[in-house]
């Protein structure tokens, strides 16, 4: 059973830094498509960042250049290292693995993937 878990959310100002980790158990994590996603109040779910099991990584235009994603832990943790934040991005963060290996190759919706974290808080104030 794949299980993931989120960590690393917390409280900062604008202009600050967070890093989140999703770690993969249960299953090898470079069998999967791993995708970070944001969820914030009246938005819908959106996605943000994505590492392929090539190592090949995506972003949300809104976030390229703050925001990178990697790999860490022999490849059991996905990280989301979160700089330059700003009051809109705030909201909970989750990962999620897409279907077993099967590449993702970009943003995919929320839909195409299967397996999910329970989030973690990420508040920015200005």
């Amino acid at each position: 059973q794949v299980r993931l878990i989120e960590s690393g959310g917390g409280s900062v100002q604008s202009g600050g830094s967070l890093r989140l980790s999703c770690t993969v158990s249960g299953s090898t994590a470079m069998d999967y498509c791993i995708g970070w996603f944001r969820a914030s109040p009246g938005k819908d779910r959106e996605g943000i960042a994505a590492s392929d099991r090539d190592l090949k990584h995506f972003y949300l235009d809104s976030v390229k250049g703050r925001f990178s994603i990697s790999r860490a832990n022999a490849g059991k943790a996905v990280n989301l290292q979160l700089n330059d934040l700003k009051p809109e991005d705030t909201g909970t963060y989750y990962c999620a693995t897409g279907p077993w290996r099967r590449f993702c190759r970009g943003l995919s919706p929320p839909n195409w993937y299967e397996r999910w974290g329970q989030g973690t808080q990420v508040t920015v104030s200005s």
